[in-house]
């Protein structure tokens, strides 16, 4: 198979090379995507007031929520034509890119609809703050409005990722990145329309996003081509997605129902506590995203791997990214420790900016020193999903970060009160999960293809 432009043999040579390549530009792409979100806050932040900073922070758990199961489908198409890429076999990637691209837009139209309904009675229960429910409820409407945009986007990236490209994704993205910053400032500051200025400018910029990568997919003359004539469902191809993709997306969507209680728990503390809650949470969102790009990198690698059968660089890809990814979570968790007060005062200049920043930094000082734990087991993930296996990750993970984090919530958080013990359960699940999935990446291995002992590194 000829490898074009954009494309990367993943399957011969040195792996640390390649690995940083595709790394670098996905670590990019995802820190340029949070940028929407960190766009929304500090604009919402500094012109429109704490309550609009709150009212838009309420809704991230929930929006990640009720989306994650459907983006954990971009997983599947991702390891699925990672699979047939690595094996040569053109026909079966090309089927798979026409079923991707129809499955995002039905999804998406779905997922449109469930998050208008659920918007309201979903933060209601919640407990979100009175004063930011209506503000909350508006910015989630307008948001779901976007949603096929948003999964034709994430699925057509992940198309290119199976083949080794994550270049272009980082050029959409960094066009769609200022436009969005863009439309913030004049829809927020000029035209005034506050937290619904702050949703407009997100979806548009999510689709001028889309519509650049479904032209690049189309344009491209190789097996990942793309004619909208074209577009299907094959049975078997969603039948594959599916069998990868749902058990991550259910993961995912499990890490965010843990993710919503204490979001729940954190509403108990008031608006002022939401804010600066909020506020840490998107600068943890930046070294997240780094981290993420070697989660990412592990089930492309991984998959074109196992699909050409090159067991033998299956642990090196691993304990690669292992250290990649160690090293970014460190240095970056220690540098947004060092700077916390700095970092926290961009999202807020106003009367209460002082106590946003205070309650921002009880959270920032408890997960950030160890937040390398978070990305060592998403590589995990990612390297046992690359080897097409997702539920025993989904069922590893529902036990140690949803049940376990709820368990605390309700017990060690009834008895210690405070911000920072509700906080204490984000590391603690991380290692405890971390070391499951170990033991079930060496389990599958042996399963699989029983590796030497000289494979590892």
């Amino acid at each position: 198979m000829e490898k074009r432009k954009y494309e990367m043999d993943m399957c011969n040579g040195p792996l640390l090379g390649k690995i940083l390549m595709f790394a670098l530009p996905l670590m990019a792409s995802g820190i340029l995507q949070l940028l929407f979100n960190a766009a929304d806050m500090v604009v919402a932040g500094k012109w429109a007031g704490s309550v609009a900073l709150a009212a838009v922070g309420a809704t991230s758990s929930l929006i990640n929520m009720i989306i994650n199961v459907f983006l954990g489908l971009s997983v599947g198409a991702n390891v699925t034509i990672a699979h047939f890429y690595g094996a040569q076999n053109d026909k079966d990637v090309n089927d798979t890119v026409h079923t991707t691209i129809t499955l995002a837009l039905v999804c998406g139209v779905i997922l449109s609809v469930i998050g208008y309904v659920l918007a309201k009675p979903m933060l209601t229960w919640m407990g979100t703050p009175n004063e930011i429910l209506p503000h909350s409820v508006d910015y989630m409407h307008i948001y779901f409005l976007g949603m096929p945009s948003m999964l034709v986007y994430n699925f057509g990236a992940a198309i290119l990722r199976a083949v080794g490209d994550t270049k272009r994704p980082l050029y959409f993205l960094t066009v769609a990145g200022v436009i969005n910053i863009g439309l913030n400032l004049f829809l927020v500051i000029n035209v005034g329309m506050g937290v619904s200025g702050v949703a407009w400018a997100t979806i548009i910029s999510q689709t001028i996003s889309a519509i650049l990568v479904v032209y690049t997919l189309i344009r491209s003359d190789g097996c990942i081509h793309l004619d909208l004539r074209q577009l299907k469902l094959c049975k078997d191809k969603v039948l594959r997605i599916a069998r990868v993709g749902l058990p991550a997306g259910f993961q995912g969507a499990i890490f965010s129902i843990s993710n919503v209680l204490i979001q729940s728990s954190v509403n108990s503390f008031g608006a002022i506590a939401v804010a600066g809650n909020t506020a840490s949470s998107n600068i943890e969102g930046f070294v997240y995203n780094s981290m993420n790009s070697f989660h990412q990198t592990a089930i492309s690698f991984t998959g074109q791997n196992m699909g050409a059968k090159k067991y033998n660089r299956v642990h090196k890809i691993m304990w690669l990214c292992l250290a990649c990814v160690t090293v970014t979570g460190v240095v970056m968790g220690g540098a947004s420790v060092i700077f916390g007060r700095q970092l926290l005062s961009i999202y807020t200049d106003k009367a209460d900016a002082a106590q946003v920043v205070a309650f921002g930094l009880r959270r920032l000082n408890v997960i950030m020193l160890s937040y390398f734990l978070c990305g060592v087991m998403d590589v995990m993930v990612g390297s046992i999903r690359g080897m097409g296996y997702s539920i025993m990750p989904m069922i590893v993970s529902l036990m140690g970060a949803c049940i376990f984090r709820i368990i605390w919530i309700f017990t060690i958080f009834r008895v210690i009160n405070t911000p920072e013990c509700l906080y204490y359960s984000y590391p603690i699940s991380w290692l405890l999960t971390f070391t499951v999935h170990m033991i079930c990446f060496y389990a599958v291995a042996w399963r699989k293809y029983k590796p030497k002992k000289s494979v590892a590194i």
